[in-house]
């Protein structure tokens, strides 16, 4: 079926055909209607979910938390301090293994005070122990939101998948949605390995854990972690045979026989298409290469990327804060530091509260890898693209 939806309105649909156990949320704008539109479908009966309305976003995971270990499918949406204010509570998520998924709308973090995107708010919480996926699209939510359930479940970890604030999350597009039934059918249901309800098997969660056995804890996680690659491409693969929709944990465009290639995450990656495609028919050997799945970083699939590239530029929504260089940018240097055939790279930092990136500062960007190619050096290793000022 084919429908006209927003962002946030494919990211409620999805949610409304997985109809998870229990949603608890705050609203927060730009995230406010994937769990607004949500309860609607509660109050219509459209939906077998418990809905938990909290006073904080705080509250909002605790309680997902808590549902979450007593066996219960769970989801939530939030966005920018409200994701700040889970900052918490993420790690216990994480750490208590526990497959809950997030809707996300990425916008910044204040101060001063932004409703718009930038990719502030993920990043800082980049290292909490959740996988993260960053979507182009509205179709790419939608079917994102629908996996993510799959893959938390199969590997009991928590997932965040994140739209675009303004740019995905309330523009319309053209939306192909499953039937029910398929998507039940694709998930089924919940098989929680330890669920607190199960009286006739007690366990403790989350008990006080010092010196002795913290770190084998950690360490069970961070591997937990590293094999989830696998669950995601598997997860992927079924979705893409089942429904002709398939999403690469690195999405490469024309980059065979690319000479130059350009980064990204997000929305961005859509806009560098066209870009690519004018480029090319100029005769310029240009490519995109986009990070989808952040978390875990799929390093094989970055080196794989770059493989024929000669020059690279990392685009960042965000900034590290006098780290060297936005955090992809950090990220991918440091993949392709051992690497023989690395190319030369840069970063620029653009876009950050949701200030609009134009063709031409994206075809610059282009002009200035060609530059780099002919010279053979970098002369400005980090860039701040579109800022007033330089």
């Amino acid at each position: 079926m084919i429908l006209a939806k927003t962002g946030n309105e494919a990211m409620a649909y999805a949610m409304k055909q997985i109809n998870p156990d229990v949603v608890a949320a705050y609203p927060i704008t730009p995230a406010t209607e994937i769990v607004q539109i949500f309860s609607n479908y509660v109050a219509d009966g459209l939906v077998d979910t418990e809905f938990v309305p909290t006073e904080s976003e705080h509250s909002a995971m605790s309680a997902c938390v808590g549902a979450s270990a007593a066996g219960a499918r769970v989801m939530t949406s939030t966005s920018s301090q409200g994701l700040a204010l889970m900052h918490e509570i993420l790690y216990i998520a994480a750490g208590l293994r526990l497959p809950i998924v997030v809707g996300l709308v990425n916008r910044a973090l204040s101060a001063p005070i932004n409703i718009h995107c930038d990719h502030s708010d993920t990043m800082g919480s980049r290292d909490a122990g959740w996988i993260q996926i960053y979507t182009a699209n509205s179709q790419e939510a939608y079917d994102s939101m629908i996996q993510a359930v799959k893959i938390a479940e199969k590997a009991n970890l928590p997932v965040i998948v994140s739209t675009d604030a303004f740019i995905i999350s309330h523009c319309m597009e053209r939306l192909e949605v499953l039937d029910d039934d398929k998507v039940k059918a694709f998930l089924g249901d919940r098989k929680a390995l330890y669920p607190l309800l199960d009286v006739d098997n007690p366990r403790t969660i989350g008990p006080l854990d010092l010196q002795d056995y913290f770190f084998e804890h950690k360490r069970s996680e961070i591997d937990a972690m590293n094999k989830t690659l696998p669950i995601i491409e598997e997860v992927a693969k079924e979705y893409g045979e089942l429904f002709n929709r398939y999403y690469p944990v690195i999405e490469e465009y024309r980059t065979d026989d690319a000479d130059v290639a350009i980064m990204a995450l997000g929305s961005t990656a859509d806009t560098l298409k066209e870009v690519v495609d004018d480029l090319r028919e100029k005769g310029k050997k240009v490519g995109l290469i986009r990070g989808r799945v952040f978390r875990p970083l799929p390093v094989e699939a970055i080196k794989s990327a770059v493989r024929n590239v000669k020059a690279l530029a990392v685009l960042d929504r965000s900034d590290a804060m006098n780290a060297f260089g936005g955090p992809l940018f950090g990220e991918v240097r440091s993949v392709m530091y051992e690497e023989k055939n690395k190319p030369l790279m840069n970063n620029y930092i653009y876009g950050l509260g949701g200030r609009d990136i134009e063709i031409e500062e994206l075809v610059s960007v282009y002009d200035e890898l060609f530059t780099i190619l002919k010279n053979g050096r970098v002369d400005n290793l980090i860039n701040y693209l579109g800022v007033r000022g330089g």
